[in-house]
Formats: C-alpha cells, sequence, structure tokens
C-alpha cells in the first residue's frame, strides 16, 4: 500500500517536476491509501489557488483511493511520532497512518527527508 503526503498530490495536480514520480503511485488506486488530513490540506490550498470546483475536483480524484479516517490509535502514535521526529501536527498525521498501515510514504516535503522508509524526492531548483 501507499500513501502520497500533500505536497506529492499538489505537485501531481500541478503538473509539477516531480509529477512524474507521483503519478504511478497515484493512479494505482487500488494500492493507493488517502489520510483525512491530506484531503483537508488538499482541498485548502486548491481553494486557495484556484476555486471550490477545482478543490472538488481535486478531492473527487484523491477518493479514488481508500480514504483513512483519522483514529485514536493513529493520533497517539502521530503524537510519538511528532515528538521523535519533531514532525507538525499534520505530518505526523499522515507519516502515523502510513505506519498503522504498512504503508509506503511518497513526499517531497524537506520535513520527511531524515525520516526510515520514507520515499522521499527533493524538490527540483525553481529555475531547472
Amino acid at each position: 500500500m501507499n500513501i502520497v503526503d500533500s505536497c506529492g498530490w499538489l505537485e501531481y495536480f500541478a503538473d509539477g517536476k516531480n509529477a512524474e514520480v507521483f503519478a504511478p503511485i497515484i493512479e494505482n488506486t487500488a494500492e493507493l491509501l488517502v489520510p483525512v488530513v491530506s484531503l483537508y490540506e488538499v482541498f485548502k490550498r486548491v481553494l486557495q489557488q484556484r476555486d471550490e470546483s477545482a478543490a472538488l475536483q481535486a478531492i473527487a480524484l484523491m477518493q479514488q483511493g481508500q480514504t483513512v479516517p483519522l483514529s485514536v490509535e493513529i493520533s497517539l502514535l502521530a503524537a510519538k511520532l511528532s515528538v521523535d521526529y519533531r514532525l507538525p501536527m499534520a505530518d505526523s498525521m499522515i507519516l502515523a497512518t502510513a505506519r498503522q498501515h504498512n504503508a509506503t510514504l511518497w513526499t517531497q516535503d524537506i520535513d520527511f527527508a531524515h525520516v526510515k522508509d520514507v520515499k522521499f524526492f527533493p524538490k527540483p531548483p525553481l529555475n531547472s
């Protein structure tokens, strides 16, 4: 199973330089888990940058994977991971969801660069 971090989804939707990294993972919906916190983050960002219609279209695509609700177990694991790795709340919840489901987390978020068992792809420079 796989989880794409919110920044990976946004890269995919924007057809950014790392979109080809995330595309095969996102498009393999049978193996795709989507934490609810990712729905929040992507909806908010697309709403800010575009409009509600575009944000709803993004969420509809994301929901082709299996949505994973936030549970007590995931919340407590997220708190531990946040302390261990010094991660922000949303990042720790996404990582906890991956760990709880034995899923691989795919990201370009620098906060995960030092986290074990995460597929991290640095963002290419803006001018390349």
